[in-house]
């Protein structure tokens, strides 16, 4: 295999690719990415079997081959060299690097122990990539990061009347996007998909991109220009959520979304050692208290509008200050039953968000 490339634009490939690849595994073989050139196109992959990225580069391509190389240490390595062109050349068991005055050379990985994936062969379907980043972004803090429990780690993507809707949860808080009049997952079943996958499908969005969805049995493949991401889908039954989501609440605060957030993040400062944000609503408006034993308290007004009965709720600080930092608009509300609960964090002028929230129960 031998190529010439500009160093900014590999760099850039090495780096995308490499996000799929893990050095927990048990095949030392996932610990590198795989270079496949033919004719003057380089496809790079990284993948941990669970996860797989592949970047298309046009390059100036001499002789075909493939090698497979330790990421971190090729995407080092070009890095460091001085920009401009850089050649490669795999032969044998080495893959050198020539650049400017450095040459670099490299032991290979056997490449017959790199799995093969195949292409997706379904019918892409489409979405507006800003549109779907801003989604992800609503979305995925709200589900689990605990392995223990797979099911809550994705974020399931099912088929609505005019659109298709996002679903995170971790069991304590939950959150909602609808994304109406988009057809990612028209007359499709409902799917789970990893939400670190979607965490970096996001990170590839730039702009207007389209993002063209393939969809098999157990993988789902987003490709973006000249990316492609599949992920396994997660098996299993997604909790019913729609079950948790109260019809009716009786108390509705109504406050600047911008405030409440800063508000919070200074009150937050005496929620220490698990402490919970007290929020004491009523017809004067709302209160927020926390105190933590040997440390102190804070205590802070908000202006705020409220109908229904006083009530004294209490949330984890980190879940209700997220809540309010991915919520859209300037204006939201609090919906609550009582203090044991769940409540409902919305947007007054976008409908398409819900978040849910478990309150903490306090003496």
């Amino acid at each position: 295999m031998k190529f010439r490339c500009e160093r900014d634009l590999l760099v850039e490939g090495l780096n995308i690719a490499s996000k799929a690849v893990t050095n927990r595994g048990t095949l030392p073989v996932l610990h590198g990415l795989r270079l496949d050139l033919s004719g003057n196109t380089l496809v790079i992959t990284g993948s941990d079997l669970d996860l797989t990225i592949t970047v298309s580069l046009e390059v100036g391509g001499e002789v075909n081959g493939v090698a497979v190389i330790p990421a971190k240490l090729l995407s080092d390595v070009v890095r460091a060299v001085e920009p401009g062109a850089v050649d490669i050349t795999a032969e044998d068991t080495n893959l050198h690097v020539i650049a400017g005055r450095s040459e670099f050379s490299l032991r290979t990985i056997p490449k017959d122990e790199y799995p093969n994936f195949d292409e997706p062969s379904s019918t892409p379907v489409t979405v507006n990539g800003a549109n779907l980043v801003k989604a992800l972004e609503q979305v995925t803090p709200a589900a689990s990061s605990d392995d223990s429990r797979p099911i809550l780690t994705g974020v399931y993507m099912v088929a609505e009347k005019d659109g298709f809707r996002l679903v995170a949860t971790d069991s304590y808080r939950l959150a909602v996007r609808d994304m109406p009049g988009a057809s990612l997952l028209d007359g499709q079943e409902p799917i789970l998909v990893p939400s670190r996958a979607l965490t970096e499908l996001s990170r590839l969005i730039v702009g207007e991109d389209e993002v063209s969805l393939y969809l098999s049995e157990r993988d789902a493949s987003f490709v973006v220009k000249n990316v492609r991401m599949t992920t396994r889908l997660i098996e299993g039954e997604f909790p019913d959520y729609q079950r948790l989501v109260p019809e009716n609440n009786p108390n509705t605060l109504t406050a600047n979304r911008g405030e409440l957030f800063d508000a919070v993040r200074r009150v937050r400062l005496l929620a220490q050692e698990a402490t919970p944000v007290r929020l004491e609503m009523s017809d004067a408006g709302l209160e927020l208290i926390a105190k933590t034993q040997d440390i102190g308290e804070a205590h802070e007004t908000v202006d705020a509008s409220y109908l229904g009965e006083e009530l004294v709720i209490a949330f984890n600080a980190e879940y209700l200050l997220k809540g309010l930092e991915i919520a859209p608009g300037e204006e939201v509300t609090l919906e609550t039953t009582d203090n044991q609960k769940p409540a409902v964090l919305k947007s007054v002028d976008h409908p398409e968000f819900l978040y849910l929230l478990m309150p903490v129960r306090i003496s």
